[in-house]
């Protein structure tokens, strides 16, 4: 199977626009734009940047990814739209799975949903959530969603997320909903990948690792020992670089998506980026 390759942007008032940036991925080769979010970042410095400093300017400036990735679609064909990712514990779980129905009817389709629970506590905790019990909260989210998209009357009763029987439309496009794709690292993220999604999302590095290549393996033992179906669940490397060795790697151990993270930059900036990866797409796929 062929690894597909996407790019992810915080869309900011100083970046490239959505849809001027889906449309230059889709014409070279790209097969989805990915969208994070933040709804904002505390002056608490208390959980600190996983990236080590200060937080990034982006972060505190990026703008809603469904308002972002609604334009995106609008602007294309079959260029995929997607979150990476939905802070879902910071998120109403009714609302948003409306507002996932709604961009899956409006794209016809092309939506995937990847999710994480998020680093910063003092931000969630804005919202009413408690950083310890974060990713109980996500998984009843994720679950009540379910249950919502596939289900004309609906409920949901658990610890966090309780409501009785409800109808609310539309349902997505993509049947039985979006995928799911859930972030995290090894081997904690890859446990939630397999308790409620559809593929597991990690970065490609990170300071515990020097290469997520060597977990790939482990994760689809992790997913026989688990019960699940190793076919049943993908992986999709993020922050990808521009190593054809490793992106070799990635596409031989079956990975099905590679993205590309972009500054929040101009197009005289951002182009000349694209048209590198628009020689390798061909080669790496």
């Amino acid at each position: 199977m062929a690894m597909e390759f996407g790019a992810s942007m915080f869309f900011t008032d100083y970046s490239m626009r959505p849809e001027e940036l889906a449309q230059a991925l889709e014409a070279r080769g790209f097969e989805s734009v990915w969208a994070p979010e933040h709804s904002h970042i505390p002056l608490s410095r208390k959980s600190p940047f996983p990236g080590g400093g200060d937080v990034p300017k982006r972060y505190y400036d990026v703008m809603d990814p469904f308002v972002t990735l609604t334009a995106a679609a609008m602007a294309t064909k079959t260029l995929k739209v997607a979150t990476g990712i939905c802070l879902v514990v910071q998120r109403d779980p009714i609302q948003t799975a409306k507002l996932v129905a709604s961009i899956d009817q409006i794209s016809n389709g092309r939506f995937v949903f990847g999710i994480g629970a998020g680093w910063n506590a003092e931000e969630m905790e804005d919202h009413g959530t408690a950083f310890k019990t974060r990713f109980k909260l996500m998984h009843e989210r994720v679950d009540a969603m379910k249950a919502i998209w596939t289900h004309s009357k609906a409920e949901y009763h658990g610890e966090f997320v309780d409501f009785g029987p409800m109808m609310t439309w539309p349902k997505p496009v993509q049947k039985p909903h979006p995928p799911v794709l859930v972030g995290g690292n090894f081997p904690h993220g890859a446990r939630r990948a397999l308790a409620f999604g559809d593929a597991w999302m990690p970065l490609a590095s990170m300071p515990q690792y020097a290469d997520i290549a060597e977990f790939i393996p482990r994760f689809r033992q992790m997913a026989a020992e688990s019960g699940r179906d190793p076919a049943s669940v993908a992986v999709q490397v993020n922050n990808v670089s521009e190593d054809m060795t490793k992106l070799a790697r990635y596409r031989e151990l079956g990975a099905i998506r590679a993205i590309v993270s972009l500054p929040s930059e101009k197009a005289d900036t951002i182009l000349p980026v694209l048209d590198r990866w628009a020689a390798l797409i061909p080669k790496a796929r």
